[in-house]
């Protein structure tokens, strides 16, 4: 049965890890050095690339793969962490972007607040 939804989803990666005794190492601190690690292997396929390269990655089906793979392995640890520490991650994010938006109003003449302004502006703080 595949479960596409955030809780579904949370819900295998902890039958999972309980199948394998995992629980005792899913400690906060040790998701969270887990998440860096596989951030730093998702960057890591786009280190030497130029802007254009990386903009056409998926492009390449052997790229496109590690990409995906290490996009679920970010999401995996992150739902992990999420989970240990009761934190509601599509709330969390939600009340991120309310505050961005207050932060960081639009910039005059944008198409919208939500659209497709600069795609550099800061999401973490």
């Amino acid at each position: 049965m595949t479960e596409l939804d955030v809780q579904g989803l949370q819900r295998r990666l902890v039958e999972f890890a309980a199948a394998r005794e995992w629980e005792p190492y899913h400690t906060p601190k040790n998701l969270a050095a887990a998440l860096s690690v596989e951030a730093s292997e998702l960057l890591e396929i786009f280190q030497w690339l130029t802007p254009e390269q990386s903009a056409r990655v998926m492009e390449d089906p052997g790229a496109a793969h590690r990409v995906r793979d290490e996009v679920a392995d970010v999401l995996a640890y992150l739902l992990q962490f999420c989970d240990v520490l009761e934190v509601d991650v599509l709330s969390a994010l939600a009340e991120k972007i309310d505050r961005n938006e207050l932060r960081f109003p639009p910039a005059s003449g944008s198409a919208s607040a939500s659209g497709s302004g600069s795609a550099s502006g800061p999401v973490s703080d």
